[in-house]
């Protein structure tokens, strides 16, 4: 039997590098293993990302790297980015996003951080935004069935009665209804690295990752992992 476990601190330390890296989805295509299994992978181009800050818990209350992904002219950003990314001496960058990292000090601004902190083998956690499809009827976003094609019948996609009577008078609060479908933060957990490509900054995961292509992603060291119940 298998139970969920958080991942340790000392685990997390035994990372040199931070707990994650900002890519960006290529698509999808299948890899044959040396095994000759064939698995269905999602292309991510993985970094580099360039540390643009560094908090520590004196100054800033937790320990954290602020990572630059997406080379930006510097004449498209802001004057108050422009003096934050000067402070790294390292270009501009349209997106920044932070990570956790156990020990700041061993960090420099403008230092690139690479696909070297994952291994071939590792499970990670990918967080990507949905594809966003608008608003949509209960038969789209929820699965309904629908409703019956013949016999004179009137309610093909909609969704039917909704209503509680006379008591309690209301709509129940999360009632599977029509609305907004999509484009939404979610987390693919425990997916596992089936190749990696340094020299082209790429990284293979096994199955899906939310989001579309050219779609920003988030890499990030396992937070829960699979250990064997005794």
């Amino acid at each position: 039997m298998q139970t969920i476990s958080l991942v340790t601190d000392a685990e997390q330390k035994e990372s040199a590098m931070s707990n994650g890296l900002i890519g960006k989805k290529l698509g999808m295509t299948g890899l044959f293993l040396p095994d000759g299994r064939y698995v269905p992978v999602t292309v991510i181009e993985a970094g580099p990302c360039v540390v643009t800050q560094i908090k520590t818990a004196e100054k800033d209350g937790y320990n954290a790297l602020q990572l630059g992904f997406g080379e930006k002219r510097e004449s498209r950003v802001n004057k108050p980015l422009k003096g934050h990314f000067r402070k790294g001496d390292s270009g501009a960058f349209g997106t920044l996003k932070e990570f956790a990292v156990a020990d700041p000090a061993e960090y420099n601004l403008g230092q690139k951080i690479t696909l070297e902190m994952f291994n071939v083998g590792e499970r990670v956690d990918v967080i990507g935004t949905t594809k966003g499809r608008g608003f949509a009827g209960v038969m789209k976003r929820h699965g309904f069935h629908g409703g019956r094609k013949t016999h004179g019948s009137h309610s093909h996609r909609i969704p039917g009665s909704v209503g509680c009577s006379a008591s309690p008078s209301k709509i129940i609060k999360g009632k599977k209804m029509p609305g907004q479908y999509g484009n939404a933060r979610q987390t693919m957990r425990n997916l596992e690295v089936v190749d990696i490509r340094p020299d082209v900054n790429l990284i293979l995961i096994k199955g899906a990752v939310p989001g579309a292509k050219s779609g920003l992603v988030t890499i990030n060291k396992l937070k829960f992992k699979e250990v064997q119940a005794t």
